[in-house]
Parts: C-alpha cells; sequence; structure tokens
C-alpha cells in the first residue's frame, strides 16, 4: 500500500482560488446498534499534459482517443472465480440464498428508473468552452478517471451476468441489468470527455488493461463498500451544488441526485449477497474490517489530497468533503458489518493527515533529479513511515454496531 501511494504525482493547485468560505460539514453522533438497512473505487488516472495542451489549442472537431497513464491508484479492473460464484448463486448448493428478494430486486432493475434521465443538452458543451486553465485539465482527469471506473464495473457485472444465466438467471439477469447501469455511466462520462475534445478508446482498455484478482467475497465486501462510497460522494456534491449553484460549472453534477440511486440499487444487491452468503462469519468480518476498509478509506483520501483543486474548483474543502463520506459511508455499513472503524474518533483524521504529509514527500523525494539508487535510499524511511501509520490505523480498536448475532456463527441481522 505504501508503494503504492508513493508512486502518484501530485496535482498542482490553482494559482487563484477564490477565498469563498467552504461549506462544513457535521458528524452528529449515531448510535449504531438500531439503524436498519450502497465503493471509484476511487477514480483518477492522468492525461494532465495532454490537457493542457489541449487548453492552449483550438478545439478541434474529433476528439483525441487518449491512452490511460497507469499508476497504482489509477482505478482498476477487476475479475474473480466465476466458478465460485457459480456455486455461491446456486440454489441447491446455498440454502441461505433469499431467492424471493433477487426477485423482487429483479423487477426493480426492469424497471429502470433512470431510462430517460441520462439525456445531454447545450450546457454541456458550452460549460467546457468556458472551463479554461488549471480546472479544464483537472476537469478532464476527473471524467477520465471516473469513466474509467464505471467502465470496469461494466465489465464485471457484464462477466457475472453471462456466467450465471445456468446457475440462477434471476440473479445473472440482475448482474447483466448493474452492467446496463454501468455502460450508460461510462458512456456519459465518455461523452462529458468529448465536449473537452477527448475521448476513451473503451475497447481497447478492454484488452490492454491489467485485471486484479478477487475471490468472490472480497468481491461482495469491496464492491459494496465502492457502491455506497460512491453514493456518499455523489449526493454530497449534488447537494451542495445545490445549495451553491455559483460553483456549478459543469452540468453533470445536476445528474447526480438519480446517479446516485443507482449506486444505491447496486448497493442493495451485494447486500443481500452478503447477507445470504456468509460463511466463516467471524474470519472474513474481521479481514474486511482489519484491511478492506481501512485501504479503501485511506487510499480515497490521499488520491484527493493530491487533487484539491477540483474540489476547490467547485467550492469544496478537500479534506473535509472526504471525512464526511468516511463518516456517512461508516455509519451505513454499520447496519450490516457487527464491527466498523472509529472514523469519528480525532485519532483517525491525525493519522490520515499524517500520511498525506508522508506522501507528499515521498512525491517530493521521487521528483528530484537523483539518480534512482538515491532516490531509493530517500524514499526508504518514508515508507516505512507511511506503513507504520497504515498498521496503527488497523490496529485502532473497531466500534461494536451491533448489526448481527454471533450465535453460532449464524449471522442473523438486528433491526
Amino acid at each position: 500500500m505504501a508503494a503504492e501511494m508513493a508512486l502518484v504525482k501530485p496535482i498542482s493547485k490553482f494559482s487563484t482560488i477564490a477565498t469563498t468560505t467552504k461549506p462544513r460539514f457535521s458528524y452528529p453522533k449515531a448510535t449504531c446498534t438500531s439503524l436498519s438497512t450502497r465503493f471509484c473505487t476511487i477514480k483518477m488516472s492522468a492525461t494532465s499534459e495532454q490537457a493542457a495542451a489541449a487548453t492552449a489549442q483550438k478545439p478541434s472537431k474529433k476528439s483525441n482517443k487518449t491512452a490511460i497513464k497507469e499508476t497504482l491508484l489509477t482505478p482498476r479492473f477487476y475479475t474473480t472465480d466465476f466458478d465460485e460464484m457459480e456455486t455461491l448463486f446456486n440454489t441447491e448448493i446455498n440454502k441461505k440464498l433469499n431467492q424471493a428478494e433477487f426477485e423482487a430486486l429483479l423487477q426493480e432493475f426492469k424497471t429502470d428508473y433512470n431510462q430517460t434521465h441520462f439525456v445531454r443538452n447545450k450546457e454541456f458543451k458550452e460549460a467546457a468552452d468556458k472551463m479554461q486553465g488549471p480546472l479544464r485539465q483537472i476537469f478532464v482527469e476527473f471524467l477520465e478517471r471516473s469513466c474509467t471506473a464505471e467502465f470496469s464495473g461494466f465489465l464485471l457485472y457484464k462477466e457475472l451476468g453471462r456466467r450465471l444465466k445456468k446457475t440462477n438467471p434471476v440473479v445473472a439477469e440482475i448482474f447483466s441489468l448493474m452492467s446496463r447501469d454501468e455502460a450508460r455511466h461510462a458512456g456519459f462520462l465518455n461523452k462529458g470527455l468529448s465536449d473537452f475534445n477527448y475521448a476513451l478508446d473503451l475497447g481497447f482498455l478492454t484488452k490492454a488493461r491489467k485485471y486484479t484478482f478477487f475471490k468472490p467475497k472480497f468481491i461482495f465486501y469491496a464492491t459494496y463498500l465502492s457502491e455506497k462510497i460512491g453514493y456518499w460522494r455523489y449526493i454530497t456534491i449534488y447537494r451542495h451544488l445545490k445549495a451553491n449553484p455559483e460553483f456549478q460549472c459543469y452540468p453533470i453534477f445536476k445528474y447526480f441526485e438519480n446517479w446516485c440511486q443507482d449506486e444505491n440499487r447496486h448497493e442493495r444487491k451485494y447486500k443481500q449477497d452478503i447477507d445470504g452468503g456468509f460463511e466463516n462469519v467471524v474470519r472474513l468480518i474481521a479481514i474486511m474490517f482489519r484491511f478492506v476498509k481501512p485501504n479503501v478509506y485511506v487510499t480515497m483520501y490521499l488520491n484527493d489530497c493530491q487533487r484539491t483543486a477540483f474540489y476547490e474548483g467547485i467550492g469544496l474543502d478537500t479534506k473535509e468533503f472526504d471525512m464526511h463520506v468516511i463518516i456517512e459511508t461508516n455509519r451505513t455499513t454499520a447496519r450490516i458489518f457487527p464491527a466498523v472503524l472509529d472514523v469519528e474518533n480525532p485519532e483517525f483524521k491525525r493519522r490520515l493527515d499524517r500520511m498525506v504529509e508522508i506522501n507528499e514527500r515521498l512525491l517530493a523525494a521521487g521528483a528530484t533529479d537523483d539518480i534512482p539508487l538515491v532516490k531509493n535510499l530517500k524514499r526508504i524511511p518514508l515508507i516505512a513511515a507511511l506503513a507504520s501509520e497504515l498498521l496503527a490505523t488497523y490496529l485502532m480498536p473497531p466500534v461494536d454496531s451491533g448489526s448481527v448475532d454471533f450465535a453460532e456463527f449464524e449471522p442473523e441481522l438486528v433491526y
């Protein structure tokens, strides 16, 4: 993890940013024991040099196809053990599956509430043409990363829909309709890139991209967390810009309210998988709590802190925004996990801020003109310090949520 964070180049901040007071988020303490029941993975890559060149040239009628510049924090494409997936969704083998709930979810997906929502208008191109300088550059990067992450979900869900047709046709169709949603999102974002005279070659990405393997149960957990984080990111930006329209620099944000409802429906699908697919519950929950959740939160925080120009450009304080998303996501996940990270403990944020400082020093060390050996020698103590902070975050005592009764290791949701 430390090595991953050390490889990303930071984006320079604006030279001139309005001193408008940023909205602040409050976090009234919530109790987890009575909660009832949607990770963009956090979404960026680099087209900074190309985007800067585009701002200096007249827009061309044709969009340029740009290749993703890979870093270890670039949105990844995922694959899994599809044979094991078939076993998990086999109703004869897995008696815990609530097929009636899956059928109800399928009907909701078939309704397709957002079928006519993602319709563009002339505002998009007009807003893109007005956007210049650093904001234009960072916006291209935002659209590129977002498109890549949504397309990653499309590929995974499409394959799951194909592979599960014989085992569980209902679940297979749900995955196919989830891939429809992700494809619609990716296409909408790619059309946004065309407003800036760019486009991603999604066919090339499908063939050329490396795929990260996760076991099915980790796919359930990680995707549930990703969808829930995506929901809170989208809805928070939407509400902020609705209240502060002077920062509405591009109309894509007006679509985020309905967009995040897609994320919510996807999250409900994975919640159903988690409810119905537990085996060896205590071990899986412990791994999820100790590794996956801290990794997701830390990665998001470090990623966003390298790109404060984007958030400042829409009137948000990056760290406050991220903490709001983390806290709300954590409170929501407390509804199905027996324990959650103590993210409302001030020590958690202090550790995040220390990791940001260390990461900045790592990036600075990598940007020097020193020979590789000297660079690596400078990095070693910084990587160790970053790993130490991350380990300390893993080891923070959890907060019991009371959402699962572990009697005889059989999960029972408590409402």
